[in-house]
């Protein structure tokens, strides 16, 4: 994962806390619901960035393997 993109959903998850935390209160159901989603969107993100990251490097470590076996 970029840098670029884990601090952009890592900064989206803290503006979902802050709104959560404003919408806690100042009893505004709505703000608080707004800052939930955006929590969890930025975790989900997240998540499937490493998944996508670990799957990569997976597939290199695959090539790597049979790139070995091929020179033997």
């Amino acid at each position: 994962m970029g840098v670029f993109d884990k601090a952009k959903q890592q900064a989206e998850q803290l503006v979902g806390q802050a709104k959560e935390a404003l919408g806690k209160a100042t009893g505004n159901d709505e703000v608080k619901r707004a800052g939930q989603r955006d929590k969890i969107e930025g975790e989900v993100k997240e998540t499937g960035q490493d998944i996508k990251d670990r799957a990569a490097g997976a597939v290199d470590e695959a090539k790597d393997r049979l790139r070995k076996d091929d020179d033997s």
